[in-house]
């Protein structure tokens, strides 16, 4: 574990005493590497599930795939945001890199946290970095609003949790990930107890986010530059699945009945939020709301409860990871370029910019979840077991994909045919920074395909 950890925190004073001119290769490189150290998590060989282990710090099989994810995302997340921030003083450039490396240290260690306090304390030190990055690096006027309604959406939501732990902490005696599942189930049959369970999920379900707490999302990544969009829909919207999964061991008797209204909203979210898509006139508010609606999948899938629902929830936790990634990636190309959101300002880029196309062709299809991609896989898993605990879902669920199906095809279409508006004469072409950016996110998905054992989580 500290072979990550020291080096990450190790890429602050590099950041900091690395000359201008070699301020963007240094860190990319050791942020490389970084990542290429943290694949060997994957390679899980412990008879427990449990490796790396300290009574604090530990891998299993559900943290391992996201602790990798985490790693893999700020080189890229450095890669995407040289040309946004080459025009900034060099201090600042400075600050915004040890930004995204501190928000990096604080995911490795909420990740891998046996003490769910730990995990807990990290979860809310994740909001700093983001909120300093959504309002001192955003585009638009309305950052600080968007900073305002992510930070209080997600401690409006983390109070109740905080005072749920501290009750549990008195019952169990004990907060630890490696004890807790072996204490004695408890007999939750009061009025309070119910309270109890909706405080432990609150949290996690407003950072998935649940449909009806989802408002500070759009908001959030409109604004947000594109490194802060990047981390939020790979890797902290996870923090909630990966919370969800980690506190139903302790929730047992009462999910049975009180999850129908949440797995409810969260499949009526899926098609509410996608119809929302198909109407968007701006590019990152649809990717912003394309994310909610797979997140409803994931805490309806994590809500059932069965070993496939927990792995499909995984699975296309970290296919979605990349995927939309690597949209708001191609979103942020073409702002770069044409400096609008707005679709219909900026469409038929395909006779300009014909290789960005295809990437955008297989971002496209891998957020419609075509055939052999894990984002289809995972899908397919829910799905089903969302089936067998009732037919009815469906009905939902079938409509939900149908019409995220509908609006990737709209965004592609949208923005790559058509006729080239007459006001966009002369744009930069593509770089191979961009290219070798879109390759290490898609890539990866690819390689998943024959080796989905790699982050499927529990069941093996």
């Amino acid at each position: 574990m500290l072979k990550i950890l020291v080096p990450t925190l190790m890429l602050v004073p590099t950041t900091w005493l690395t000359p201008p001119k070699w301020l963007w290769p240094t860190t990319l490189a050791h942020s490389l590497i970084i990542a290429l150290i943290s694949l060997t998590w994957l390679d899980n060989l412990a008879e427990t599930g449990w490796t790396s282990l300290n009574p604090y710090l530990a891998t299993d099989p559900l943290s391992t795939p996201l602790l990798v994810l985490t790693c893999w995302l700020l080189p890229l997340m450095i890669l995407a945001s040289q040309n946004h921030t080459a025009l900034e003083p060099i201090g600042r450039q400075r600050t915004y890199i040890t930004l995204l490396t501190s928000l990096q240290a604080f995911l490795i260690l909420a990740f891998s946290a046996t003490e769910i306090i730990m995990f807990y304390i990290m979860f809310e030190a994740t909001l700093i970095p983001t909120l300093i990055i959504i309002t001192r690096w955003g585009n638009q006027t309305e950052r600080l609003n968007a900073g305002t309604y992510f930070l209080f959406y997600t401690l409006a939501g983390s109070l109740p949790l905080l005072v749920a732990l501290l009750l549990l902490q008195n019952n169990a005696g004990t907060l630890s990930l490696l004890t807790l599942q072996y204490s004695t189930p408890f007999h939750l049959e009061s009025f309070a107890d119910k309270l109890w369970w909706a405080g432990c999920l609150l949290a996690f379900l407003v950072k998935m986010p649940l449909y009806g707490v989802h408002l500070w999302l759009p908001k959030a990544h409109v604004e947000a530059p594109i490194a802060g969009s990047m981390i939020l829909a790979a890797v902290l919207l996870k923090l909630g699945g990966y919370g969800m999964m980690r506190m139903m061991v302790m929730l047992e008797p009462l999910t049975k009945e009180l999850s129908y209204p949440f797995i409810i909203f969260a499949l009526w979210g899926v098609i509410m939020t996608s119809s929302i898509c198909l109407r968007q006139t701006d590019l990152k508010s649809l990717i912003a709301y394309s994310s909610v609606s797979h997140m409803g999948l994931v805490a309806g899938g994590i809500l059932i409860q069965t070993p496939w629902g927990f792995t499909g929830a995984l699975i296309l936790m970290i296919a979605h990871g990349l995927t939309s990634s690597a949209l708001f990636c191609l979103a942020n190309t073409n702002y770069e370029r044409t400096h609008s959101r707005t679709m219909v300002l900026a469409r038929g880029l395909q006779m300009i910019l014909p290789l960005m196309t295809a990437w955008w062709f297989i971002a496209s299809l891998a957020n419609l979840a075509l055939p052999p991609l894990p984002n289809l896989m995972g899908e397919l898993m829910i799905i089903t077991s969302l089936f067998n605990w009732s037919p009815w879902t469906l009905v939902l669920t079938g409509a939900g994909t149908l019409i995220t199906a509908s609006y990737s095809l709209y965004m592609f279409l949208m923005t790559q045919r058509g006729p080239l508006p007459t006001h966009i004469i002369a744009l930069d072409p593509s770089h191979s920074r961009e290219h070798l950016l879109l390759a290490l996110h898609l890539i990866p998905l690819a390689l998943l395909i024959p080796k989905p054992e790699l982050i499927w989580g529990w069941t093996t």
